[in-house]
């Protein structure tokens, strides 16, 4: 075997497992079969079911059988429309108080990239329009909601008590992969 030929074989043994490892890695990060499969989220509008309580007068037989269970509505408290970012995104975004005092964020008719690690953040950052938006949501406070559950569609994420809407007004789909926004949206106070 000639030495061109032995140093080529030599440098193969060395490279390809090098390149394999990085292709590897490469696929795991950027977790590039996203850019071509949509996660689709259909969640109906959360609401809040009563029923009226059984006392012993209508547990008696020939007594009239208790109320049939009646679902109160959700009242807006804010809501704005996202804006895209890094990626195109589109959708509205509205804070929900349901009957029992709790709050929901619901993201609806969203549109957007999916993308690793996709998050649903309540910040205090301004919703900046362009380049100069898409990194500024890290650098104040945030709540983490969790992760985005589709890329497309409605969906609904438990806003916690301690959330204050006065200092925490606005929503970005947030890749912690990349810390960058995918889209955000000011949310403004709906008057009663």
């Amino acid at each position: 075997m000639s030495p061109i030929r032995s140093r080529r074989r030599r440098w193969l043994l060395y490279v390809a497992p090098m390149v394999l490892v990085g292709l590897v890695v490469a696929l795991v990060f950027f977790e590039p079969w996203k850019l071509v499969v949509d996660d689709v989220v259909d969640e109906a509008l959360p609401t809040v079911s009563s029923t009226a309580p059984t006392t012993p007068a209508t547990a008696r037989a020939g007594t009239p059988a208790p109320a049939p269970p009646t679902t109160e509505a959700a009242t807006v408290l804010a809501e704005g429309s996202l804006i895209s970012h890094e990626h195109e995104t589109s959708g509205t975004v509205r804070v929900l108080r349901l009957g029992d005092g709790s709050r929901v964020l619901r993201l609806e008719d969203l549109d957007t990239s999916n993308g690793p690690d996709l998050k649903v953040w309540v910040t205090d950052a301004p919703v900046i329009e362009g380049r100069d938006g898409w990194f500024v949501f890290d650098d104040g406070e945030y709540v983490d909601l969790g992760d985005l559950r589709g890329n497309r569609g409605s969906q609904n994420y438990p806003l916690p008590a301690e959330v204050d809407l006065a200092e925490l007004s606005s929503v970005s789909i947030w890749c912690a992969r990349f810390r960058v926004s995918f889209g955000a949206a000011e949310l403004t106070p709906v008057a009663a």
